[in-house]
């Protein structure tokens, strides 16, 4: 992908072949009702229509699922015959990958290299390592009384209902879908409706790759009707959102109307980045710490949005951050030499300035950025933008902004760090700095977070697990642990 031109990708941009409709019981539904525009954040421009899933159509794919699940063969197939599946899906992406790299780009304005390189990297990884550990779990037979004979086997949860968010699209689908397949479950998937192209050709791609009927559904719709059906419906056994918190609160409540599905949330996240001054480059921590918050725009739940640094070193720790900003490469996210693209939509862009714009009233101090740009393109930009002087009671310091915007904080000993890296509702992720392996351990356990990177930021892979504590969520994403969300336990007691 590097060494393809802008002006090729144009051409293939334009020659892009984009879905129109649902993907339900393993073929193409136009659905009966109205449909909505997907608009490209690069320029404003309307991309293609798809359909706007009412109850109906959700009901449509939620029987389809339930078919699959009930009387199909998936859930009755060998594990090894449902990891074969998952790792035919793996290599269709990798066949499929420049496809889908386009697509995310203009649905959601993420740079083409970081289309194809990480967010596509990462979905072939996530459905080859579940095609790989399908067949490799076991279950239990606890030591029990000689006359007796105990069993604890994990059975598919049934049909789940999966809603995943538009910043990263394919990732995050492939992180519920995969396994929830790979346990021996249905799905009925609903991307956001600013993003539901890369999904709908996943869909597309289960089937081509052998997944029966119903097993894999998408329907395209918004949260407040499409998505309230999924959660309110009976016949959904497990439901799996990533998104705002506020949102989760929703499917909770609509858990509880309905059939007391279990819901597992990943939701918002206000990440700390602690900065001491024994860390082991300040230059590296600095250009990481850059890196975390403009990197996909600022647009992660996990984003290291609050810099904490102490006094003794931040203005050379702040000075360094501000001078990469100045550097990143703001532009068409399907050039391949653009760091940063275009905000998901212009609504999202406004709700970020007037963040911005709080802050500076708020006595914030501007220091880079702040400005909508390259206006008349007619995308969504937004230069990298970092304020100092943040007092923790600010809005900039306490609500989750998503996106491209740094909130410096500073601090004058390792228990304030501490304090004012807790202090947020949230606890999705954290980041701290230190050449100390005590301080390492001591901070880390004392961090209210489900995830804290030491001397780097968003590393890691499959085999670790990922989710939050607070109000960042329930359940986990990645590893084994995943599959505890899409199965039951069941224990069967024999008297021998």
């Amino acid at each position: 992908m590097r060494n393809v031109t802008h002006e090729e990708l144009l051409i293939r941009a334009r020659e892009l072949g984009l879905p129109t409709q649902h993907h339900i019981d393993g073929r193409s539904e136009s659905g009966g009702g109205a449909a909505f525009a997907v608009v490209a954040p690069r320029d404003g421009q309307v991309l293609t229509h798809v359909p706007d899933a009412g109850e109906a159509e959700v009901d449509l794919a939620v029987a389809a699922a339930r078919r699959a699940f009930d009387s199909g063969p998936w859930p009755r197939l060998a594990p090894a015959d449902r990891g074969r599946i998952l790792l035919r899906i793996a290599e269709l992406l990798e066949e499929r990958r420049e496809q889908l790299a386009l697509t995310i780009s203009l649905e959601m304005g993420k740079p083409i290299t970081d289309a194809y390189d990480i967010e596509l990297r990462a979905a072939i990884t996530t459905f080859r390592w579940y095609g790989q550990l399908a067949d490799k779990l076991t279950d239990e037979s606890p030591h029990t009384a000689p006359d007796t004979l105990a069993l604890v086997t994990r059975e598919p949860a049934g049909v789940v209902g999966a809603v995943v968010p538009w910043n990263f699209p394919l990732t995050l689908a492939s992180w519920k879908v995969a396994p929830a397949l790979a346990a021996g479950c249905t799905v009925v998937l609903k991307p956001s409706e600013s993003s539901p192209l890369s999904a709908l050709l996943l869909g597309r791609i289960g089937t081509d790759a052998g997944l029966p009927p119903g097993v894999l559904n998408v329907v395209t719709g918004d949260g407040p009707t499409a998505g309230r059906a999924i959660g309110l419906h009976p016949d959904v056994d497990v439901l799996a959102f990533t998104g705002s918190t506020a949102v989760g609160r929703h499917f909770l409540r609509y858990a509880a109307d309905s059939n007391l599905k279990r819901v597992w949330l990943e939701l918002g996240g206000k990440s700390p980045n602690i900065v001491l001054p024994d860390a082991p480059d300040l230059e590296k921590a600095a250009a990481t710490a850059a890196w975390g918050i403009f990197f996909n725009q600022g647009e992660m739940c996990t984003a290291p949005s609050r810099l904490l640094v102490h006094s003794s070193i931040a203005e050379q720790v702040t000075d360094a951050v501000v001078r990469r900003a100045r550097e990143l490469k703001v532009g068409d996210p399907l050039d391949p030499a653009i760091e940063m693209g275009a905000l998901a939509s212009r609504g999202h862009l406004d709700r970020v300035l007037g963040h911005i714009a709080g802050g500076r009233a708020e006595g914030a101090r501007l220091l880079n950025g702040g400005e909508r740009v390259l206006t008349a393109t007619g995308g969504s930009f937004l230069q990298p933008t970092v304020f100092d002087r943040v007092d923790p009671g600010m809005r900039l310091a306490r609500e989750e902004i998503f996106g491209p915007v740094l909130s410096v904080l500073t601090f004058d000993d390792l228990d304030e760090a501490v304090r004012l890296a807790n202090a947020t509702e949230y606890g999705l992720a954290a980041g701290l700095w230190t050449s100390d392996l005590s301080t390492a351990h001591r901070v880390s356990r004392a961090l209210k977070a489900g995830t804290v990177w030491v001397n780097c930021y968003e590393e890691g892979d499959l085999t670790v697990p990922f989710g939050g504590m607070k109000q960042s969520g329930s359940g986990r994403d990645k590893s084994v642990h995943a599959l505890e969300k899409y199965t039951e336990l069941k224990t069967t007691w024999i008297q021998l």
